[in-house]
């Protein structure tokens, strides 16, 4: 092979790909596409082959390359070719590559000089190459011949735009030296995708076959007809040569010796040839590749953080340690108690943002379902004034009572205290449920362990299952003690005299006034869709309404129901519907808002509507109670109106409300901590203390820690897939340092690319007199712009033009992210390009100077 620049950055690259490869990733350097623009037989094929260091493209005179060729260079450790169109023949004579090519070429565009966009894919197998993509396109040609269509020039124009104007693309705009190159199609082509010369490489070509004492050195050396990165002249093989089955090692052997020999390209030959070439352009495959590790090293960096924290639990598991099984016990019973803690008291870490967990969910039975359920079982207003003249009744039996008995009020308190009991133990109930769903969470990290997670589970359940008949015996033990002495000393009871005076209307306690209790968003239900339909609205709930805006700022208001007489009742919820709905009415069965009689409102949850729920309690609205009917349907009202009785009535009924709202309080207040000790804190303390002894009772301590199949191989994966990401990561620190960046050449003025009008001659002459055909050539160290023919009559044949002083605007075509560097300034105005023209069609330019040079 003839690239050694290549072979140098071969085991670079492949040190990274192999550090991805063993953490199961490709490595995505995408390294730029290598593509040559030049017109007919400019040498664009050998450049190409010297630059792969083997000869197997179709070469001669005019249009060989009729189809653009997609070469793919893969590394391999066998050499050999093959097609995209015949994938299952592989080519190990590149002689062969070469007629396969002609032979396709043919077959799409026939033999008589056509042309075709379909491309060729060749993909090159070799250990002497990189992942890369070279590109040969047609030569730009503007006479059609043969079968070419009219429109040939603008037809390849549009094929090579497509293959240079991606980003990440190098362009090799080669020019013959025996060639005007201020009429370059190839460079203005290049300067349209890449105004900023970023990514263009002039390649002079046939140096050696100008004409005898004219040479492009001020080409050369950058200062006519200047390019940001400047210009690298080759020489390539002859067509004889390539007949001849020269060797492409000794065509570079005599490049070399060319350039040495050679007076005016002796002192920059170190700049020139083929093996700067291959130079330029792998230092540039190295920017690229040094580019890209920063964001691979950001991407290992953070898959490593990810990984540590898991790996972190497998730190005591190697398996060479004889005490692993039971290092790794402790560890995950210690884990698990920790993890059941830091969820029944709250922690800071690993916060759920998504949903209420563990003693949250705790929380919210113990302040708002509890006390909901409690006055759920609130009392009817008339069946309490039913049964409590009932008691008075038969209490005096046959007698007529003078006074009011305290032995009714007795009987029913405790008939209301009793009632406590169902909630009371339904509030168990649910915290049990929460308990264990806690468990379930925690026991989830024991995975990798499976029967050591069934048996924590299991016993913790067992035992928290044996705490509940405790806990349940003694939330009974308290309602019975509130049945066995009832305490009408007690000081917050009104006594007997209050309870005379007091009015009925004060039953109903409620919230300071004006108070907000809740605000959130609730949809009202039941609108018709010819008003509107179902729509959200923010809710604000207080002590004395009940309002809703359009929005939360609260500033359109839509309406304010107060909430004087409304209760609330439970409503099913649509078929189609996936809200929970529950309702507003009047008691007084009139309208709540315009002509509805209730309003339903709708929330995401049940756990939503229940916390409403338990918010209009605390505003004095209360649930909806059934209505006892007898056979008739008719509902009994039997009890006396009596005067004396009335009173008596209304004085036991303003006793018992007293004395049942002291019995609630202190029910509320004890239920939580009697559930918080006698279940939760005893079971985080039986998990801290007995549950080890309980497992290792329970079984045998290998079998307990006996890994599933699956989680020893997780196991082992992450630990490879660890190691691997600190090996990769190392390997990108020793390329950072074993490798160099080269820094951007500065902006040139390259505004003769623009101007297109002027020939500028490339050879000195050496006659007054210039053949005909032959424009005049330039040699001396003077450098500058582009000359231009002055008017007739002045005294020299030549003169320079003003060079720009002020930066125009940018190309329309100026890419904003380069692949080798941040976007340097732009020193000229590069030539606007009309809309609707499309790339590469002949613009019409402005009249400039004559462009016949003038003779004497």
């Amino acid at each position: 092979m003839g690239n050694r620049g290549m072979e140098d950055l071969i085991p670079l690259v492949n040190k990274l790909q192999d550090a991805f490869s063993s953490i199961g990733q490709s490595c995505h350097l995408d390294l730029p596409q290598i593509a040559v623009v030049g017109g007919q037989s400019a040498g664009k094929s050998s450049v190409l082959e010297n630059f792969v260091g083997r000869d197997f493209l179709p070469r001669g005179s005019g249009i060989v390359t009729r189809r653009p060729l997609i070469l793919q260079l893969i590394f391999s450790k066998t050499e050999y070719a093959e097609f995209l169109h015949c994938k299952s023949k592989k080519f190990t004579d590149f002689d062969e590559v070469r007629q396969e090519i002609e032979a396709e070429t043919d077959r799409v565009t026939g033999t008589n000089k056509g042309i075709s966009p379909v491309p060729i894919n060749l993909r090159v197998y070799s250990p002497h190459v990189l992942n890369l993509t070279l590109i040969d396109l047609p030569g730009i040609t503007k006479v059609p011949v043969g079968d070419q269509p009219q429109d040939i020039e603008y037809q390849i124009k549009e094929m090579i735009l497509q293959f240079i104007s991606r980003e990440s693309s190098l362009i090799l705009a080669v020019t013959p030296a025996n060639m005007d190159l201020a009429n370059s199609d190839a460079l203005k082509m290049a300067k349209e995708v890449d105004p900023q010369g970023l990514r263009t490489i002039g390649v002079i070509t046939k140096l050696d076959l100008m004409d005898e004492g004219t040479d492009a050195r001020d080409i050369l050396e950058n200062k006519l007809l200047p390019l940001r990165r400047g210009y690298i002249g080759v020489v390539n093989r002859s067509q004889k040569d390539i007949e001849g089955k020269k060797d492409i090692r000794a065509a570079l052997a005599a490049e070399r010796k060319f350039f040495l020999s050679h007076p005016a390209y002796r002192h920059m030959a170190d700049r020139m040839g083929t093996p700067h070439l291959q130079k330029v352009l792998n230092q540039q495959l190295t920017n690229h590749i040094r580019e890209t590790l920063p964001s691979l090293r950001s991407k290992l960096q953070s898959q490593l953080l990810s990984l540590e924290k898991e790996v972190e639990e497998y730190k005591n598991f190697r398996p060479d340690d004889p005490t692993r099984k039971t290092k790794a016990l402790l560890q995950m019973v210690q884990q698990f108690g920790v993890d059941f803690e830091k969820r029944i008291e709250g922690s800071g870490d690993q916060v759920d943002t998504l949903e209420l967990s563990g003693g949250a969910r705790i929380n919210r039975i113990f302040h708002e379902r509890f006390p909901f359920e409690l006055v759920k079982m609130e009392f009817d207003e008339k069946d309490l004034r039913r049964e409590i003249s009932y008691a008075i009744k038969n209490i005096h039996g046959i007698r007529t009572g003078l006074f009011t008995p305290d032995l009714a009020f007795e009987a029913i308190v405790k008939k209301q205290v009793v009632k406590l009991k169902e909630p009371c133990l339904k509030c168990v109930d649910l915290v049990i449920q929460e308990l264990i769903n806690t468990v379930r969470q925690c026991t989830s990290k024991l995975g990798s362990y499976p029967r050591l997670r069934e048996e924590t589970e299991r016993i913790v359940t067992t035992y928290i299952r044996e705490r509940e008949g405790k806990t349940k015996d003694q939330i009974l033990l308290l309602i019975d003690i509130e049945l066995s002495y009832i305490n009408t000393n007690h000081e917050d009871f009104i006594g007997f005299a209050n309870a005379q005076q007091r009015s009925t209307q004060l039953n109903k306690k409620r919230a300071i006034p004006n108070q907000v209790i809740r605000r959130g968003w609730l949809t009202i239900n039941n609108i018709s869709i010819m008003k509107g339909g179902s729509k959200e609205y923010w809710f604000v709930l207080t002590a004395e309404s009940l309002s809703w805006y359009k929005d939360e700022e609260e500033k359109e208001k839509k309406y304010m129901l107060p909430l004087d007489n409304l209760k609330i009742r439970d409503v099913e919820k649509g078929f189609m519907s996936n809200k929970h709905v529950f309702a507003i009415f009047n008691t007084e069965q009139r309208n709540v808002y315009k002509d509805l009689r209730q309003i339903e409102l709708a929330c995401d949850s049940q756990e939503d509507v229940d916390s409403w729920k338990a918010s209009f309690l605390r505003a004095g609205v209360y649930p909806e109670k059934d209505q006892v009917e007898n056979e008739d349907g008719t509902q009994e009202n039997t009890f006396s109106m009596d005067p004396q009785l009335e009173r008596q009535v209304e004085t036991i009924r303003n006793l018992v409300d007293s004395y049942v709202g002291i019995i609630n309080k202190s029910i509320r207040d004890l239920m939580p901590k009697t559930i918080m000790h006698l279940m939760i804190n005893n079971t985080k303390d039986f998990i801290h203390s007995e549950l080890l002894a309980y497992l290792y009772s329970s079984a045998d301590q290998n079998s307990l820690m006996e890994e599933s199949a699956d989680q020893a191989q997780r196991r082992d994966d992450m630990l490879r897939m660890y190691h691997a990401l600190k090996e990769a990561l190392h390997i990108i620190g020793d390329i950072s340092t074993s490798t160099v960046s080269t820094p951007v050449p500065p902006p040139v003025d390259d505004a003769w690319l623009q101007s297109g009008s002027s020939p500028t001659p490339q050879r000195r002459p050496t006659s007054t007199v210039l053949p005909p055909g032959r424009p005049p050539a330039v040699r001396g160290p003077t450098p500058g712009p582009p000359l231009i023919p002055a008017p007739a009559g002045s005294l020299s044949s030549f003169v320079a033009p003003p060079i720009p002083s002020r930066p125009g605007p940018q190309n329309v075509f100026a890419a904003n992210n380069d692949p080798f560097s941040a976007p340097p300034q732009i020193p000229s105005r590069p030539a606007r390009i009309p809309p609707g023209i499309p790339p590469g069609v002949p613009r019409r330019l402005a009249p400039a100077a004559p462009s016949r040079p003038f003779f004497r």
